[in-house]
């Protein structure tokens, strides 16, 4: 069972990088023990801004290409995303563009749970909303989505874990639907 998992953040410092981190330690040590898991960061996957006339002109970068494959050869995927003014961030779309248009089905019905984390209360409802009715159109299965708000309080960084009991319930149940589901 291989697990890609990734922030779609291209932020060194990341809070989703270190929610999704956690999330596959979590499922790791108490769910999956056999599983593996395939970090990457969006950072070795820059690319030009999509647009149509650098298509035709120099075709697809490898970097989607490699990221494209990275999705199909693994079980699952573990995704955290950065939720700029309502969406995704440019780093992520601009990826996600140029593997569009390798195959409209960029997540390849792979089974996957959606995560957010995010300084303000909503906990990423805006950007979870706009995926969520996106996703199925490009192959995505999401399993469950679990948005962390108040990250600042909500993640003890000296002990690199979830403080509170609620937000520690919400990604379990995540994390054991997804363990059901593959």
């Amino acid at each position: 069972m291989t697990i890609l998992a990734f922030s779609a953040s291209n932020s060194r410092r990341s809070i989703n990088r270190e929610l999704v981190q956690y999330a596959a330690k979590k499922l790791k040590s108490d769910i999956m023990p056999a599983a593996e898991f395939h970090f990457v960061d969006l950072n070795d996957f820059e690319m030009p801004i999509y647009s149509i006339d650098r298509e035709h002109e120099r075709g697809i970068p490898k970097e989607a290409r490699d990221f494209f494959e990275y999705i199909g050869a693994s079980d699952a995927v573990l995704v955290s995303f950065a939720e700029h003014n309502g969406n995704v961030t440019a780093a992520w779309k601009n990826i996600f563009d140029w593997m569009s248009r390798i195959d409209a089905k960029v997540w390849q019905d792979k089974p996957m749970i959606v995560m957010c984390a995010t300084p303000g209360k909503r906990a990423g409802a805006g950007g979870l909303g706009l995926l969520e009715s996106q996703l199925p159109v490009f192959g995505g299965k999401a399993i469950a989505f679990c948005g962390i708000g108040s990250w600042s309080s909500a993640w003890n960084q000296d002990e690199n874990k979830l403080e509170h009991d609620g937000d520690e319930a919400k990604l379990l149940s995540a994390l054991n639907l997804l363990a059901d589901e593959v």
